[in-house]
């Protein structure tokens, strides 16, 4: 285990990098102040460096909401956004003390689709971003690491990727959403049904659509998630 002041990188920190990519961002991207309080636990938690994307946006922000809170970046934590990345990790049941997490969730989104960095265990592309698709219930590849997922996010194509899941009035309707909650659709985005507009959606807690979806993943897929 590094310490505190082995992971923060006082001469070459990457945090002014992703001040930047924000203000370039045709996304739209808002970012909650790091919380003193956590932030120092969740970089020790996570063990990566602020020399990199991931442990400058742990340590330097509370999370990050990008195209309206579509789209949600997990960093340190905070009162608004508790799901710091490693404590997200733990709930799920993903980061042990015995053992290196088979994946790694750093996003989400509104639809119930998470996004996590391979571990090892999604595909031989281990550091590699993959996309747990609502409608799939499985992991996609994105051939892309954290940083080009970091400026994916930012600039990105979103509406293309996110043609099938967005409905009419998405965005005032999430407008007011926790990015601790995320939308619950039914018929489920995984059985057939008309659009999305002339579907039942309300709000669930991520965690209860995240257990879910995996449980619904090892019955329909016959795979381990």
């Amino acid at each position: 285990m590094r310490s505190l002041d082995e992971l923060i990188e006082y001469d070459d920190p990457r945090w002014p990098d992703v001040r930047r990519w924000m203000a370039e961002a045709t996304n739209g991207v808002s970012v909650f102040p790091p919380v003193e309080s956590t932030r120092a636990d969740a970089l020790l938690a996570t063990q990566v460096t602020t020399r990199s994307p991931m442990g400058a946006i742990i340590y330097e922000s509370g999370g990050m909401l990008v195209d309206h809170g579509w789209l949600r970046i997990l960093g340190g934590g905070c009162n608004a956004f508790t799901r710091s990345l490693p404590q997200w990790n733990r709930d799920c049941g993903l980061m042990t003390e015995n053992s290196p997490p088979p994946f790694l969730l750093v996003a989400d989104d509104v639809a119930g689709g998470f996004f996590a960095v391979n571990g090892g265990s999604l595909g031989n592309d281990a550091g590699n971003l993959y996309y747990f698709a609502p409608d799939t219930l499985d992991w996609e590849p994105l051939d892309m690491g954290y940083t080009d997922f970091i400026h994916w996010a930012f600039s990105g194509d979103l509406q293309s990727f996110y043609a099938d899941f967005r409905w009419t009035d998405w965005v005032s309707e999430i407008a007011d959403m926790s990015p601790d909650r995320t939308i619950s659709f039914y018929p489920f985005l995984w059985t057939e049904a008309d659009n999305l507009d002339s579907r039942h959606r309300g709000s669930v807690p991520v965690l209860e659509a995240f257990s879910l979806q995996v449980d619904m993943a090892r019955q329909l897929n016959g795979r381990p998630t």
